[in-house]
């Protein structure tokens, strides 16, 4: 039998902006789909706006792929053990929330899942979740146009249940259905040795003395082949496209995402021409690695793309890891490459091909629209959807951290479900989208829709649509210290705090000692400090340069007066 539980009804949402929080707001109930990183976020925010959050997570803890095993389960995508963050600490937190200062500025597994676990216990976000919980389906409520409710169909231990619920955040991430081209590659059926996706791999053991061919050179791709290059005789990375592989350090050894993602950096490639910036980026990366002498130099024609890795230059360098073009077929133990080269003898096929995006408990046509991302109003709400009580949250790819930028889209979303914040309606939306798509499909523009996003122009947008994009001018004006640092510094998410709906008074502060924070986990090694000097040497170097000082202002006088004299009375002083 069903239980079915019937939730009050969310009123029409209004067009373009924010609007003042009414007198009377009827309590929602939210559903929440997944605990993982933007999950937690959307429990957070729901409460943050005085929303009913009910979460539910097929596993049996939060954290999502975050959370390690040592097999998948149920088809659930788990970091490997060896993961480490290629976001730093400061800019990969949550607003409110920033990591201790002893927390090393790139994490691995368990340190990130702790530090979720740390965000979920100081918020008490446990107790809205339901564990062990699968989503079934998610369909419209028959009186949909006039409440934008949905029927949520949900399974425990074999037993169901139906609730009515008035809005619905799906956080399930794009990590979901790995992406296996085998189709891609001729003969690969005939191939007699292991063939596993990369959401499969967990730890290098059982690889040891083999021959491991490699596919996709992305940052999981990159990772996998370092690992492993420890144990197996020998790794090839096969790649198509080439990367520019770049260092979690930058000059001086500080994090390079505090370093490149900044305010000031962002005004300057609006200003200047996109092909100089281009010309200017590739003479820096190839200044520290030349990447056509590494195989790694981006193919003509292909899209940029960038992968972390400080190990997999080395590896090369040592001829633990070989660096190959795309394959063209497969035979029962060989690989064909497109360059006509062959590789024998190969044990292991390992593709690191990314993953395909799907939202199997949604109703079509509403499933197949959400997977194109410009279908998606700010990537979040679909516009296909007269009322906007359903979002995505995310769904993104950014030039900067994922975790940052859903909460943004979390914030925004549930102010949207209360009608704070206001959309353009979907009849718009979506005949703007759909003449894009005619556009693309005649080659008259290009699909940027895939494309990652610019970090910094992304979150201002968002937030300018809460109401809580900082004013640099006035901050010049009224903290021009903390001005400073929001236009010249790291843009933390400390930023989108400052001002606005959800305000948060340590915002100042976490700003201006988010520096002592990257460089407190570094200061392990105390030396002692030189011997100060004594009184006396720093009375003499003061009164020496003092006396350094008039000396040279006397020299100066003399000689402007002595121009000044008559010639011959001038040379009757200097003879004397």
């Amino acid at each position: 039998m069903w239980k079915q539980v019937t939730l009050g009804s969310p009123g029409p949402h209004q067009v373009h902006g924010c609007s003042p929080e009414p007198e009377h707001t009827m309590a929602k109930r939210v559903a929440v789909i997944g605990a993982g990183v933007s999950g937690l976020s959307s429990i957070k925010c729901c409460l943050d706006e005085g929303l009913e959050p009910t979460c539910f997570e097929r596993s049996d803890d939060i954290g999502g792929l975050w959370k390690f095993t040592e097999s998948p389960e149920d088809g659930m995508t788990r970091v490997y053990r060896s993961l480490v963050t290629n976001v730093c600490k400061e800019m990969s937190c949550y607003s409110d929330f920033p990591f201790q200062e002893d927390y090393p500025n790139f994490m691995n597994q368990r340190q990130f899942w702790d530090y979720l676990h740390k965000f979920a216990q100081h918020f008490d976000l446990l107790k809205y979740i339901h564990f062990k919980t699968t989503v079934c389906s998610v369909t419209k409520h028959p009186e949909f146009s006039e409440t934008g409710q949905w029927e949520v169909i949900t399974e425990t231990e074999g037993k169901q249940e139906r609730a009515v619920f008035d809005a619905v955040m799906v956080c399930t991430g794009h990590f979901l259905s790995p992406r296996f081209p085998l189709e891609s590659f001729p003969g690969i059926h005939k191939f007699k040795g292991q063939i596993l996706h990369s959401q499969e791999y967990k730890i290098p053991e059982g690889f040891q003395d083999k021959r491991v061919l490699v596919i996709g050179l992305g940052n999981t791709g990159g990772d996998i082949a370092v690992e492993l290059s420890r144990t197996a005789a020998q790794v090839l990375l096969s790649t198509r496209t080439g990367a520019w592989v770049i260092s979690r350090s930058s000059y001086g050894g500080y994090p390079l995402n505090m370093m490149i993602t900044r305010r000031f950096y962002t005004l300057i490639q609006r200003v200047l021409p996109s092909c100089f910036l281009m010309w200017i980026q590739e003479r820096q990366m190839n200044r520290r690695l030349n990447h056509e002498n590494y195989g790694l130099s981006i193919t003509k024609g292909r899209k940029t793309k960038f992968v972390v890795n400080d190990e997999l230059p080395t590896c090369i360098l040592c001829g633990t890891v070989t660096m190959k073009n795309g394959v063209r077929e497969f035979t029962e133990t060989t690989a064909v490459f497109e360059d006509g080269t062959v590789e024998e003898n190969i044990d292991v096929v390992i593709f690191t091909t990314g993953y395909t995006y799907s939202f199997p408990f949604l109703e079509e046509p509403l499933k197949s629209l959400c997977v194109k991302k410009m279908f998606l109003y700010k990537l979040v709400f679909p516009l296909n959807l007269e009322r906007a009580t359903l979002a995505i949250i995310g769904f993104l790819s950014t030039k900067g951290s994922i975790l940052v930028g859903t909460e943004l889209q979390a914030r925004w979303a549930t102010r949207v479900f209360k009608g704070l914040c206001e959309i353009p309606p979907s009849q718009k939306l979506m005949a703007e989208a759909i003449k894009k798509e005619q556009l693309i499909k005649r080659g008259v523009i290009k699909d940027t829709s895939e494309d990652k996003l610019d970090y910094i122009p992304y979150m201002d947008d968002l937030a300018a649509s809460i109401g809580t994009k900082p004013s640099i001018p006035f901050l010049f004006l009224t903290d021009p210290r903390l001005a400073w640092e929001v236009f010249f510094g790291p843009c933390t998410s400390y930023q989108y705090r400052l001002v606005g709906p959800g305000k948060w008074e340590g915002a100042r502060n976490a700003i201006l000692t988010q520096w002592d924070r990257t460089l407190k986990p570094l200061k392990t090694r105390l030396l002692p400090e030189p011997p100060k000097s004594a009184p006396t040497l720093h009375t003499l170097k003061a009164w020496g340069t003092l006396v350094l000082f008039a000396s040279l202002l006397l020299i100066y006088k003399s000689s402007v007066c002595l121009n000044l004299m008559p010639g011959k009375l001038r040379t009757e002083f200097s003879l004397s």
